[in-house]
């Protein structure tokens, strides 16, 4: 089924304890397109970049069918650039230059094309923007999908809830959970934040795994143990590019195929941390994301055997 994508195309320069690199592909739509693409054929980009976007980055997303007709190039201005520093636990980092340019002033015009699409994630954006864009679908998607930040629940929050209201999915991670609600317990954060519109609520924790809430039911998967981490920028969007393009492919949403959207999710999010920058996610094949999945699933696996 085809899937809308909306968020930043953009250059990033990151360090981490493995290395440094200069300005690289990034941005919340990049990787949310990228893993989608895998799942879901064709998936559509709404964007912005400037005219220092190089051209083979374009190229490259076309040849992963990625429809890139919604990206539009403002060839006097630059696109949006972040800079990090990741600390040793690779958990917290330094944010070293922001510049928003061009996303600065990014109002979203959805081609015709793409406003039946049935899917919609909505990446870190301003929430007005996000809305925007739902306010121009001509039909409602079957499944609205959000991300979002802590940055936004603390200058925009009444914007916030009103876009929340309009969403079927909220994706945040368990500090943005607890800002929103004012809760600690996670369990209690994912009924307030329900409350707020979404019928589903999914809480990254990071290493620790992901937690599903709807439908008067709650799902945990783990996170993949690995031997090393090069990079987590974009992983969480990376996840819910998996998450939202194994739904779009799948076509049914309920709880069941969420379980497993959470799992292959996390195997492609797995995949981005393993190198810096969009690089490990331009080259997978369907036999690596089958081993991958098999990986997760003999992790959550077990023989119950009930003693007398």
């Amino acid at each position: 089924m085809s899937l809308l994508i909306v968020g930043s195309v953009a250059y990033d320069a990151i360090e981490t304890p493995y290395g440094k690199t200069d300005k690289i592909l990034g941005g919340a739509g990049t990787y949310i397109a990228l893993a989608a693409s895998y799942f879901t054929k064709k998936p559509q980009v709404v964007s912005v970049v400037g005219g220092d976007f190089e051209k083979k980055h374009l190229e490259m997303l076309k040849e992963h069918k990625i429809d890139i007709d919604g990206i539009e190039i403002k060839e006097d201005e630059k696109t949006f650039f972040w800079s990090g520093k990741y600390h040793n636990d690779m958990n917290s980092r330094d944010t070293l230059v922001t510049e928003l340019n061009v996303l600065g002033t990014f109002d979203p015009k959805v081609p015709a094309s793409y406003q039946n699409s049935e899917f919609l994630m909505l990446g870190n954006l301003s929430p007005d923007v996000q809305r925007k864009v739902i306010e121009q679908m001509t039909v409602r998607p079957k499944l609205i999908a959000m991300d979002t930040m802590n940055f936004w629940m603390d200058i925009m929050l009444d914007e916030l809830k009103k876009t929340i209201a309009m969403v079927d999915i909220l994706i945040i991670n368990d500090e943005e959970a607890r800002q929103l609600s004012g809760e600690y317990s996670l369990v209690k954060a994912a009924k307030k934040i329900m409350e707020m519109g979404p019928n589903y609520l999914v809480i990254k924790k990071g290493e620790h795994g992901a937690l599903l809430f709807g439908e008067n039911s709650v799902f945990f998967a783990p996170a993949l143990p690995l031997e090393e981490v090069f990079d987590p920028t974009g992983a969480g969007d990376t996840f819910a590019g998996g998450f939202i393009g194994y739904l779009a492919q799948n076509g049914e949403v309920n709880f069941e195929n969420m379980k497993n959207a959470i799992i292959f999710g996390s195997a492609m999010a797995s995949f981005c941390v393993e190198k810096f920058g969009t690089e490990q996610l331009i080259d997978l094949s369907t036999d690596m994301i089958a081993d991958r999945v098999d990986r997760f699933i003999d992790l959550m696996n077990f023989n119950y055997v009930k003693e007398l």
